[in-house]
Parts: structure tokens; C-alpha cells; sequence
């Protein structure tokens, strides 16, 4: 059965570069052959006149884009220290603005706790409370910008906030703001839900964004991810956003750290993006 919407089909850079610059314009030329829709672009710095040569550049190819960010120990919108808690969000802020200029419509990631950053706990209310207030500050920014957060949650091994759909949904309920939605990636889901249906179809109306990830980070499709229920999750949805393949590799030392990645999941980049979007375009079509 069709969906709705023709989704767009994304390529998440973090295997060429953990940031966005003039080096990933030869990137941008192969995504465009390899005939995905855009690029998924790490923002993790705020010099301006580079996203506009971006943009420039990705215009030329007729490539969209969105992109990803997340929460810093020293930028932490739950954290406990007032000052901290108000460089999170204007972290988040900037990257909304950097969203902007580049025309992403779509801001992901893990953006209210620091990845890695366990606390030998779970969350507490005063964190819950700080998160709902944060988002709401972060609501109408992003409604200036033009831009829709897509939070996402993470296993329990890389933060202790929320890793479930089910939390992270009473999350947005709480918010309530038509631009502060949420995300689902399979990788995680693969390793935190009880079903990939049952829990990407539980996002509901607050899924705006949609990572194919394997259960390993290699090749989408390789792997133990139940992706017949993914897929059928998208269809029953009528989602019609992004599917962008989120892989990582050992290119890019501070990237291959942060995600742990130990051993060679591929041969090559090439690999997870040809292979990778031929696979989601079978599922799809």
C-alpha cells in the first residue's frame, strides 16, 4: 500500500565528519548520485558564512537537509546548575538558528541530557520539570526559525533521561507545542522496546523524524532489526517525513568514540549508503 506522503530518504554525515564544512561538499555530490534527498548535518559550530556556503552548495545539487545536534555536559538543560540549565537551551537555540540558515526543517537529537553522562540513576522529577521547561522556552524559537525539534531517546547504556517512545510521548504531552515533537530511531528502539511496531507506531501524531539504524550501526538491512514491523509502522502511520540512515563507522576517531564503535561494520561508506538506501526503497515501494 502507498503512504500518503512520498518520504524523503536522508544520509546522516557523521561518517564522513563530526562537523559541518566545506570539506563534505565532494559528500554532498555522491549523495546526490547515490539518489538520496539530503543530508542529515552535524551542527556543532556557529560560524554562519559557512552553513550559507552550505546552503549555496547543496542548492546547486538540488539536495535538502536537516540537522542534528545534542546536549552538552557544559550545556545541559536538565542539569542541576541554573547556569548550565541556560547554556543548554540557548545551545539549542543556536542550533535552531544554524537550522535556518541552512533551510533544515527538521532539528534531532538527543537534546536534554548529554550522551554518556550516567548519574548511577534515573531521572527525578526536578529533571522531568526542568525538560518541560526547557521545551517550552525552546517552542516558540523554533516556530520563529521555521524549524521542527525532533527529541530523541537513547538506550539505557547512553543516558539515563528516557529511553523509551512511551516517556518520551508523556514528554511532548507535557509540552504541548505543535514544534517540539519527537524522533525514532531503530537502533535504540531495537534495544529498549518490547516491538518496534508497537512502539514506533506509539509516537503517533508527535513522530517527526525517523532514523534507519541497524542493531550493529552498519548497513541497514544487514542486521537483527525487526524491519518489517518498522516499515509497516511507517505505512500505518501515513508518515511521510524523513527516513535518514544513521551509521557509524571508524572514519572519524571522535565520532567512532562517542558511538563505540571498536571494529569495521562495512567495508565502506559507499557500502551503507548505496546498499543502505536500495533496502529502504524495497521496504518502501
Amino acid at each position: 500500500m502507498p503512504l500518503a506522503k512520498r518520504n524523503k530518504i536522508g544520509l546522516n554525515m557523521f561518517l564522513w565528519s563530526g562537523q559541518t564544512n566545506e570539506d563534505l561538499f565532494p559528500v554532498f555530490q555522491k549523495v546526490k548520485d547515490w539518489g538520496f534527498d539530503g543530508a542529515e548535518l552535524p551542527l556543532f559550530h556557529t560560524d554562519e558564512t559557512v552553513y550559507k556556503s552550505v546552503r549555496e552548495r547543496l542548492d546547486s545539487l538540488g539536495l535538502e537537509c536537516t540537522g542534528c545536534a545534542c546536549a552538552m555536559p557544559e550545556k545541559n538543560p536538565i542539569s542541576d546548575s541554573a547556569s548550565v540549565r541556560a547554556a543548554g537551551i540557548e545551545h539549542v537555540k543556536e542550533a535552531l538558528r544554524m537550522c535556518n540558515i541552512l533551510g533544515a526543517e527538521v532539528l534531532c537529537g538527543p537534546l536534554l541530557s548529554p550522551i554518556g553522562a550516567l548519574v548511577g540513576r534515573g531521572r527525578n522529577e526536578d529533571e522531568w520539570n526542568w525538560a518541560v521547561t526547557a521545551l517550552k522556552q525552546l517552542g516558540p524559537y523554533a516556530e520563529e526559525m521555521n524549524v521542527t525539534l525532533a527529541v530523541e531517546y537513547l538506550n539505557r547504556f547512553e543516558t539515563y533521561f528516557i529511553n523509551t517512545v512511551a516517556d518520551l510521548r508523556k514528554l511532548m504531552e507535557a509540552v504541548d507545542h505543535p514544534r517540539v515533537r519527537l524522533m525514532y530511531d531503530t537502533f535504540h528502539g531495537n534495544l529498549e522496546e518490547k516491538s518496534i511496531y508497537a512502539s514506533a507506531t506509539g509516537c503517533g501524531p508527535y513522530l517527526a523524524h525517523f532514523h534507519i539504524s541497524e542493531n550493529d550501526r552498519g548497513v541497514p538491512g544487514s542486521g537483527q532489526v525487526a524491519w518489517d514491523e518498522a516499515f509497516r509502522a511507517i505505512k500505518d502511520l501515513s508518515y511521510g517525513g524523513w527516513l535518514t540512515i544513521e551509521s557509524f563507522g571508524q572514519a572519524v576517531p571522535e565520532i567512532a568514540a562517542a558511538a563505540a564503535i571498536w571494529r569495521p561494520l562495512f567495508k565502506d561508506n559507499e557500502e551503507v549508503a548505496t546498499k543502505g538506501i536500495q533496502f529502504i526503497k524495497e521496504k518502501l515501494y
